[in-house]
């Protein structure tokens, strides 16, 4: 015979209840992820519907909302692939290990996805931007747009940067006032600041207006479908800019803050404006045109000129004390990874995922992404603490094997899966690691 005392039984009882309460509390906590899940995708498909005419299609399609620390999934689309199960309108799963998670589009099971990491943003209209520019990317083969992802390495530097920065702090100021003459004397100071930067930066032209077309015109579609009133737009814009100027650099995402807002001030003189956009379109020129603007001819004497009207002067001295803190760094990563023994791998059928935020060029020798993961036949790589992308994006540079164990090898702040019938082999000459086949 069990003896139970009073107490005993008590404490049993609080135990029970405790423990069905647990349950009850969880049930209720996936039926309101459910509901709200279900909220989100019914409100992107209410805005996208109302924006037909934007585009001239609807822009609602297959979205994958991901948990970025479980590669839990949740859909508004089924797949064939049985790895989606339904619940109510949302079908739920695990993102395959093979596919990358990112704010992007992504082809999967047959179908053209966006895909959104969780949490979404609680203010709602930046919610239906993010999930509209996404749902773009979905689109935009079909609306005759190519997917270019052109980086701009003369936005890490000095001069690219300090236009740049004027370019933006003239675009705030068009913003700021309602006065017409005054926004587009702004405006025209911006694009002139604008032009001066594709003056000193050879190329630059060409490869910031393949992002604008791609990432520019994604984000304007956003801002327009979120819904967001003449005074919501204002402060969103205007807080956007700020708050992507302190980001460590801007090679891969001016393009949010430039093209939207372009085409906002564009909207008041020609609504539709962005239907007349071809992949072949070159967006600077077109702005200048659409807006009316003369661009003056001595590009250096009018932008020393206008310095001052946008806080030059400390923009160009943040600027310089940058460049020298940024030679340094550059010359630690040539070390780490290109003059020094390090661990090569070269691509055969690559995907990958980063923060456009945080990269750093090196020169002509590529591109330092501090957070990176790539996955390819050979395996999975899962960056954190810097891989060196090639200038032609054939391979990758980490540093070289602290311990390899059976198909699992790992590095300073990096871990590579490898796939079976591939192995690691070290050059004895060199002391460079590298890929090989079984």
């Amino acid at each position: 015979m069990i003896f139970k005392s009073k107490h005993m039984i008590k404490k049993t009882n609080i135990t029970i209840l405790f423990l069905i309460f647990i349950q009850l509390s969880f049930g209720q906590e996936i039926s309101t992820f459910n509901d709200s899940i279900s909220a989100n995708f019914n409100e992107i498909k209410i805005e996208t519907g109302k924006h037909k005419h934007l585009w001239g299609k609807d822009l609602y399609g297959p979205i994958l909302l991901v948990n970025p620390d479980t590669r839990q999934i949740a859909a508004n689309f089924s797949d064939s692939t049985g790895i989606l199960k339904q619940n109510g309108n949302i079908y739920y799963g695990i993102l395959p290990a093979e596919i990358n998670m990112a704010n992007t589009a992504v082809n999967w099971d047959g179908r053209r996805w966006a895909m959104i990491m969780l949490p979404l943003p609680v203010n709602k209209q930046d919610r239906i931007n993010l999930l509209a520019h996404e749902l773009f990317h979905v689109s935009q083969p079909l609306l005759g747009f190519q997917l270019f992802n052109a980086e701009n390495n003369h936005l890490d530097q000095k001069n690219g940067r300090i236009y740049l920065r004027l370019e933006l702090e003239a675009l705030k100021k068009a913003l700021q006032t309602d006065n017409k003459i005054e926004r587009k004397m702004h405006l025209t100071h911006a694009l002139t600041f604008r032009k001066y930067r594709y003056l000193l930066c050879s190329g630059a032209d060409i490869s910031e207006n393949l992002l604008e077309l791609n990432e520019g015109i994604a984000e304007y579609t956003g801002s327009v479908v979120s819904g967001r009133d003449k005074k919501q737009s204002l402060e969103h814009f205007v807080k956007s800019i700020s708050s992507f100027l302190s980001n460590p650099t801007f090679v891969r995402s001016f393009a949010y803050q430039t093209t939207p807002v372009y085409g906002y001030l564009l909207d008041d003189t020609k609504k539709g404006w962005n239907r007349e956009i071809t992949i072949k379109t070159n967006l600077t020129d077109y702005f200048i045109k659409a807006s009316d603007i003369k661009i003056p001819n001595n590009l250096r004497k009018i932008t020393a000129l206008l310095l001052n009207q946008y806080n030059g002067k400390a923009i160009i001295s943040e600027e310089e004390a940058r460049e020298n803190k940024t030679k340094k760094l550059i010359a630690e990563y040539k070390r780490k990874f290109i003059t020094q023994p390090h661990f090569e791998l070269v691509f055969e059928k690559m995907n990958v995922s980063f923060d456009p935020r945080n990269i750093i060029p090196i020169e002509d020798k590529g591109t330092v992404y501090p957070n990176i993961r790539v996955t390819d036949k050979w395996g999975i790589l899962t960056v954190e603490n810097g891989a060196l992308m090639s200038a032609k994006w054939d391979k990758i540079l980490v540093t070289s094997p602290l311990k390899i164990e059976n198909q699992i090898i790992t590095g300073a702040g990096w871990i590579l899966t490898l796939n079976d019938g591939y192995s690691v082999i070290k050059d004895e000459v060199t002391g460079n690691y590298k890929l090989t086949k079984k």
